[in-house]
């Protein structure tokens, strides 16, 4: 690689990326259930801004993991406060945006959270310009203006995948969410992609504050485009609504109440084990994610690193094959059952989590951590972004997908809150030896994971009973 001209390194990681998608979508089953190719356009025309969209949410959320080390001002310990602080309010926001997303729709929240996460990606640029140019002390110091503004940022993010999830369920029938699942964690990895290796870029040739403007400016754009395109339903975009044959098909009656909606999602039994297993793949997710990264610029494995050097661009192919992977063996092996791929992908987390222990400080690990992300991000394409519509219904998908993401960030915030205090800071951070929490905190996590999922192994969503036809009043006989 060193060999090679500058422009060649530079250009190599997009060729490869742009590879593998093509080489992805040209391997993609079809799943043929006869609709027109004038809807399927239109489908494709309606899903793809609006994945972009979410994709583009991720480079302004994980963006503060780059701009938090180029401010060099920030330790382990104020990074994991900063992001845990935001995934503590990601996690719990369900509880108004879920219910929220049913009631408007998807494409009404999704607007709502590109311009809410670009005004909060602008005003964080505004507070690093006015640190970093004119020594501007922000009121309570840099983690307290931080974690506010970083909260309220995430809590426009959650409506990206309660948003998306809310769309797709209108026009994805559940034969085809499982492939829907995988493309799910292709837009997922894209937006990793971004939010490392742009953040990356643009902290190398950028003043600072350009880390949280360039990705406020792209969201607004994303707006404007998503408000002439995007819409709710087929028939919303001039074609016929149709059975999508989840847990909503059959249902007639009119929409449940908030109430009674989040009773019935609670009360599933297999709901609440996937709400356990994602909060076990938002621990692991960004345990690999968040802290892969951090580990190798700090014990200085990065440096001539391909993997720790392109980080978001791994993350993102391992990420992509991971959800094709998932998806496709779903539908296409065990029946559209999104247990026991997600099993198989957690028993792939599990055996990665131990092998990490004794792999500190050698090369090889980067490979090792890029497997365990295709697994677990598989699972989360799975699970927040199939399941979550099988199980939920086209009516309740807000609510599921709300339900089942705010558990990954309620996993992602323990996991943000445990690591930034167990793991070394300063010099000691320099020696790979004294990682060792790192694996130790992620083995036992991935071990209930692997069992919660061997428990809905022959999971499957069931169609509602039809609602009932209301009785017609008796006609007295007339007089005479």
């Amino acid at each position: 690689m060193s060999d090679l001209p500058k422009w060649v390194q530079n250009l190599l990681p997009i060729v490869i990326l742009l590879a593998v998608i093509g080489l992805v979508l040209w391997r993609l089953p079809k799943v043929e259930l006869g609709h027109s190719k004038a809807f399927k356009r239109r489908r494709t025309f309606n899903w793809v801004p609006l994945g972009l969209t979410y994709a583009f949410l991720y480079f302004g959320r994980y963006n503060i993991n780059e701009a938090t080390s180029a401010l060099k001002a920030t330790s382990n310990n104020d990074f994991g406060t900063i992001f845990g602080v935001g995934a503590i309010v990601y996690g719990f926001a369900f509880l108004i945006n879920g219910p929220l997303t049913d009631k408007l729709g998807g494409r009404k929240t999704i607007l709502i959270a590109a311009v809410g996460a670009a005004a909060a990606n602008a005003l964080l640029g505004l507070v690093t310009y006015a640190m970093l140019a004119h020594g501007w002390t922000p009121p309570g110091g840099l983690v307290a203006t931080f974690s506010v503004i970083y909260a309220v940022n995430m809590y426009f993010q959650s409506f990206g995948a309660v948003s998306i999830v809310k769309v797709n369920a209108q026009w994805f029938h559940v034969r085809e969410r499982g492939v829907l699942g995988g493309v799910f964690g292709v837009l997922i990895s894209l937006g990793i992609y971004f939010a490392y290796d742009w953040s990356a870029a643009i902290a190398s040739a950028l003043p600072t504050h350009f880390i949280f403007f360039i990705p406020a400016a792209v969201l607004a754009l994303f707006f404007v485009i998503d408000l002439f395109i995007i819409r709710d339903t087929p028939s919303k975009a001039g074609f016929e609504d149709f059975d999508t044959a989840d847990a909503s098909s059959g249902d007639t009656g009119p929409a449940l109440g908030v109430v009674s909606v989040f009773k019935r999602m609670i009360t599933n039994p297999v709901i609440l084990i996937i709400l356990s297993v994602e909060f076990c793949s938002g621990f692991l997710r960004n345990a690999i994610m968040q802290w892969g990264r951090k580990y190798a610029v700090q014990t200085g494995l990065a440096d001539g690193s391909f993997i720790f050097g392109n980080w978001g661009l791994v993350l993102c192919i391992a990420g992509i094959l991971g959800g094709m992977f998932a998806g496709v063996i779903s539908d296409r092996i065990f029946g559209s059952r999104r247990g026991p791929v997600s099993a198989v992908l957690y028993g792939g987390m599990l055996v990665g989590a131990i092998i990490t222990a004794f792999l500190l400080g050698s090369p090889a690990l980067g490979w090792l951590v890029a497997f365990m992300s295709l697994c677990v991000i598989g699972v989360h394409g799975m699970l927040s972004g199939t399941a979550s519509m099988d199980f939920g219904g086209k009516k309740n998908a807000g609510v599921a997908v709300g339900i089942i993401d705010g558990a990954v960030y309620v996993g992602t915030a323990a996991q943000s809150v445990l690591l930034g205090r167990i793991l070394p800071r300063g010099e000691l951070a320099a020696d790979p030896a004294n990682w060792t929490n790192w694996p130790i905190a992620m083995i036992p996590v991935a071990l209930v994971g692997f069992v919660l999922t061997t428990r809905i192994w022959n999971a499957t969503a069931k169609r509602a009973a039809p609602a009932p036809k209301p009785v017609e009043p008796a006609l007295e006989p007339k007089a005479g």
